[in-house]
């Protein structure tokens, strides 16, 4: 039965997986802004960092500890094939970027189902946020809330980087025009590969944030792949406030339509999408730029 107390429940719900959408996505559109490169295997990096984290978790039972060693890991994952092989992939066709990244993407899953095998796993939410919290007209999950939190800090730590460092605006002017930046005299290889590291660990903090949410499985990156790419879509490739922006966007339309039918809640995304790219095909937020 759809009554108000449910929506604005799905709405609450909507606005904890549009956080976790926008920095996932955050991570992917500054990598494809930046290095050219569509990575596929992005979904499976945000798994491996629920994995990465669940492993620290064993080990120290620090929820805290945890997220950092999930985050690391990945970075440390993503800095490790930017050098060894995505750099070698630059200046090839896109379609061998997205086969060498897809096939990644299905070596990683692979690799985390023979260790873990297809077993879901689940870390628990630290003892601070475990329970409900009574918000006066309903009772709402307190770590679904703390999500919320933590995933705008990550963002406004990301913002941060991007708009108030010299390596921010390195990565800026290379999402408009990496050429120049190379004429400049600045090693833009170096830059690629700090660049390919923090999206990579945007998507393993994520990873992590959301274990306590949803059950770890091999699989569960596919699922935030697909979607990930349709906030990049909407927000506008290379725009860090459209991935903001799209991921918020995002996580509604799913939440709010599963309230009604699940089975129309991609129907809903995608016609959504495919609206914007009719009305803007550069994205709510983004410009023209790399072909």
């Amino acid at each position: 039965m759809i009554s108000w107390p449910n929506l604005v429940s799905q709405l609450f719900n909507g606005l904890a997986l549009g956080a976790l959408l926008a920095l996932i996505s955050s991570g992917l559109t500054i990598i494809y802004g930046t290095l050219g490169v569509l990575n596929l295997a992005h979904g499976a990096m945000f798994m491996i960092g629920g994995y990465a984290g669940f492993v620290a978790y064993q080990y120290t039972e620090s929820f805290i500890i945890a997220v950092i060693a999930g985050s690391l890991f990945v970075m440390l994952l993503g800095v490790a094939m930017e050098r060894v092989i995505i750099r070698h992939f630059y200046h090839r066709p896109h379609e061998d970027q997205l086969l060498v990244t897809f096939g990644l993407g299905i070596c990683f899953v692979e690799i985390i189902r023979l260790i873990f095998s297809s077993q879901s796993q689940l870390v628990p939410p630290p003892a601070i946020f475990q329970g409900i919290t009574n918000l006066g007209f309903m009772f709402y999950p307190t770590y679904r809330l703390a999500v919320v939190g933590i995933v705008a800090i990550a963002l406004g730590a990301l913002f941060i980087i991007l708009y108030r460092t010299r390596l921010g605006m390195i990565v800026r002017a290379g999402i408009e025009d990496s050429v120049m930046v190379d004429s400049l005299g600045i090693n833009v290889y170096r830059v690629f590969m700090v660049v390919f590291g923090i999206g990579a660990m945007a998507a393993g903090f994520a990873g992590i944030v959301n274990a306590p949410v949803v059950s770890l499985t091999p699989g569960i990156g596919d699922d935030i792949l697909v979607q990930t790419f349709v906030v990049v879509v909407i927000g506008g490739v290379g725009s860090f406030p459209g991935a903001i922006l799209g991921g918020l966007i995002a996580g509604e339309i799913i939440s709010v339509t599963s309230m009604f039918n699940p089975g129309y809640a991609y129907v809903m995304l995608f016609a959504v999408m495919t609206l914007v790219l009719v009305v803007r095909p550069h994205g709510l937020l983004g410009v023209q730029g790399r072909e």
